[in-house]
């Protein structure tokens, strides 16, 4: 589990993020919504490391990241799995390469331990076969699914995935959710997910904080959505004619019971 408790973050006078408070639970597909330019991102990056709170806590199973020393935050960073936008695969190296690189950066298995781990988690995301393939050879969507093996390939307690499904089309896209899904749930994992996908929010969204210029303005599950009374939320997820025309059938049917 992850909390932040009172989070600030503010770049020279700008304030960017206000408070965050919000907890995101393991074994569940948690995501960070919002608009561009809410925070959403800024918050991610606090969250993983690559910014400096202003203020607050950022508690990894109890643990404060923010005042851990520098071996520690490595340590901690090593229990991390990362999935980025653009799958940040390296065109040198061919698939099983690119899953055994956190492997072999990090890991003292022997060898062949190591191109059987990789193989195993390319197993899951169903890509046995494509081990000699290079970035280059195979789809976006394919990109994505050897970038999620390579993410869990350390056997992660949190995984933190970037807009996952930016460029992918919209079967793609839900075989990645579906994916990622069930990676969380089996591996009992903490995933957080900064998305603006209406699919992902409405398809894997079991636990979503709701960003709106910097603050936490709603936290729920995705069949809580319909009935959230937030202005900003309503404005963000039912921005598109037929999302707004589901809500509306939604609230007919609701007052005809």
């Amino acid at each position: 589990m992850i909390e932040l408790k009172h989070l600030y973050k503010s770049f020279e006078d700008k304030d960017v993020l206000k408070d965050i408070n919000a907890t995101f639970n393991n074994g569940k597909v948690n995501l960070i919504i919002g608009q561009s330019g809410s925070g959403k991102t800024v918050l991610m990056k606090n969250i993983v490391g690559l910014f400096e709170p202003t203020k607050g806590q950022i508690l990894y199973d109890g643990r404060d990241f923010v005042s851990l020393g520098k071996k520690d935050k490595i340590l901690l960073r090593r229990e991390m799995g990362m999935i980025f936008q653009a799958a940040a695969l390296f065109d040198s190296m061919n698939v099983l390469e690119n899953v055994m690189f956190p492997l072999d950066m990090f890991s003292d298995m022997p060898y062949e331990d190591r191109v059987k781990r990789a193989k195993d988690c390319l197993a899951r995301v169903n890509l046995t076969g494509s081990e000699m393939k290079f970035p280059g050879e195979i789809s976006g969507g394919m990109q994505k699914r050897v970038a999620i093996a390579r993410a869990i390939v350390l056997q992660p307690k949190y995984l933190f995935c970037d807009e996952p499904n930016s460029g992918l089309d919209p079967k793609t896209s839900i075989v990645i959710d579906e994916l990622i899904s069930g990676i969380t749930h089996e591996d009992n994992i903490t995933t957080i997910v900064n998305t603006h996908d209406m699919n992902s929010v409405m398809g894997i969204g079991e636990n979503i904080t709701f960003i709106c210029k910097g603050r936490a303005e709603w936290q729920g599950a995705n069949v809580d959505i319909m009935d959230a009374t937030n202005k900003e939320l309503e404005d963000f997820i039912f921005s598109s004619d037929i999302l707004r025309q589901a809500k509306q059938l939604h609230d007919q049917k609701k007052g005809i019971r």
